[in-house]
């Protein structure tokens, strides 16, 4: 075995060169799921994915037994198509990430009792507003922004639903427990990240009383919570026989799949920070106190390793894009890229009211009229990026901590215009990581405690820059000018008070 350039022990099959061991991370999403096997170096091994049809039902509930299915499946898949380049005896963990607030009661068999309640699900709305009260009333210092959405709200609403299901809970569990379970055969364990919308007290490690003396909820239905990234287990010996692996893999704690992608992304340092720009903007960061926000606008995870994972999304995003200009987009990018700074201010929201980084239930998008194609889809990026920085400014004045790097996923991070527009206007450079994906995530989740001492220095070798973009100092001036008569529009329209941030 020949030794890579960093000096670390490696394949080389066939002309690929990989770099031992490996790790294999597992995202199972709302619209599909995705397994990818990775180097110790961030080299992807073999990677597959499977998209599942999506509907009014399936935004409500999903079979989980299904899920385990299509991970086996294709976890299969991604074996079969490494084997050939990798020594698969140097797999070393795996990991698992999957959707927020997503529950699912098990019988004492380890059986589902009822499909997944998927976090998109908003039959609970009723009861995120009651455990909503009682947190503000009886656990005010831990999360608090309950609702429809949340996990918690779920499990009330199931048990209030369903009695006769009720009585036969054994535990509840979380969309990325139940494949770590699958896989391990270890079950009642969970992580930081996959609770906070359960209810669980991040600040103190544990489950607050009002969850079970409030609520039709029993204590012994809860897992125990350890950091991700933790060992749970090893691999069930008798799936590995069936993948054809070795039974010395370990299988440890997930997370989120937004944290999952934030770690992805390479912002795991205090003071770090990821902008994904997809449907909606979401932006995650690293703080070294958790972030109290008198208006919700931004909740936060507990990191791996003790510090907080602060983030918030807004309704603001790239939608526009594809509906908008989607049918010449290499062209309009590159005539955009003439045009700035133009100069104009639109706020391209397609849908009434926004949450951060302002909250403003009758918000609106607007633009100037008369413009070209090109010179709108130039504003509608410049508004975006306009909006990005107030969030920034939004979270430092809430947090009082340095941003000091500023990583971009999501589709935005493909247009180089758009990169350009947003480094001059945040005035920091951009970078942006060659994998970027929850299933990404998991693999290095998966390296962190197992072959690296931490999520620090398993980033630090997992992750490859593929894109840098430094601000320009003439432009980020224009564009400093531009900022300020932005937020201007904003107070003139009601959206926000004069930059008060509480």
């Amino acid at each position: 075995m020949e030794k890579s350039a960093g000096g670390l022990p490696s394949n080389n099959i066939g002309g690929s060169t990989m770099s031992a061991p490996l790790f294999l991370g597992i995202d199972i999403g709302t619209q599909g799921a995705r397994v990818v096997m990775i180097d110790v170096q961030g080299n992807v091994a073999a990677t597959a994915g499977e998209t599942f049809a999506l509907s009014e039902q399936s935004r409500e509930e999903q079979s989980p037994q299904e899920w385990w299915s299509i991970s086996l499946n294709l976890i299969k898949a991604v074996v079969t198509r490494a084997k050939a380049d990798v020594d698969l005896t140097s797999l070393r963990a795996i990991s698992v990430t999957s959707t927020s607030g997503t529950v699912i009661p098990l019988d004492v068999n380890q059986q589902p009792l009822h499909n997944a309640i998927m976090y998109s699900d908003k039959r609970s709305e009723a009861q995120g507003s009651l455990c909503r009260k009682l947190a503000m009333e009886y656990a005010p210092d831990g999360y608090t922004g309950f609702n429809s959405s949340s996990g918690l709200s779920k499990m009330v609403w199931f048990v209030e639903r369903f009695p006769g299901k009720a009585i036969l809970i054994h535990r509840w569990v979380h969309a990325a427990d139940f494949i770590i379970g699958k896989l391990s055969g270890r079950w009642g364990i969970t992580d930081y990240t996959n609770v906070l919308k359960s209810g669980y007290d991040l600040r103190n490690l544990c489950w607050p009383g009002y969850l079970f003396q409030k609520l039709p909820l029993v204590r012994a239905w809860f897992p125990e919570v350890v950091a991700p990234g933790t060992v749970i287990g090893y691999i069930d010996p008798s799936l590995a026989h069936e993948l054809g692996l070795t039974q010395e893999i370990t299988v440890v704690a997930g997370m989120t799949d937004g944290c999952a992608s934030q770690i992805a992304s390479g912002a795991v340092h205090p003071g770090e920070w990821n902008t994904t720009i997809g449907t909606t903007l979401v932006i995650k960061g690293v703080t070294r106190e958790e972030i109290k926000d008198p208006q919700d606008r931004i909740y936060s995870h507990r990191h791996p390793e003790g510090f907080w994972m602060p983030g918030g999304a807004g309704n603001i995003g790239a939608d526009w894009v594809t509906s908008k200009f989607g049918e010449d987009l290499s062209n309009l990018t590159k005539e955009a890229l003439q045009l700035i700074p133009t100069g104009h201010f639109a706020y391209p929201l397609q849908q009434q009211g926004e949450r951060f980084p302002f909250v403003a239930p009758h918000a609106r998008g607007f633009a100037p009229t008369g413009l070209s194609k090109a010179a709108l889809f130039a504003a509608n990026m410049e508004g975006v990026a306009y909006v990005e920085r107030l969030a920034f400014e939004t979270i430092q004045g809430l947090t009082g901590e340095k941003i000091n790097r500023v990583f971009t996923a999501g589709g935005a991070s493909n247009n180089d215009t758009w990169l350009k527009i947003r480094s001059n206007i945040l005035n920091q450079p951009l970078i942006k990581m060659r994998h970027v994906t929850g299933a990404a995530g998991a693999a290095i989740l998966a390296a962190s405690k197992t072959h690296f001492p931490s999520i620090f220095e398993a980033v630090k070798a997992m992750t490859q820059v593929e894109t840098q973009v430094q601000p320009e100092p003439k432009l980020a001036a224009v564009y400093e000018r531009y900022y300020q008569t932005f937020v201007e529009i904003l107070q003139e329209k009601g959206f926000t008070k004069a930059m008060s941030i509480n």
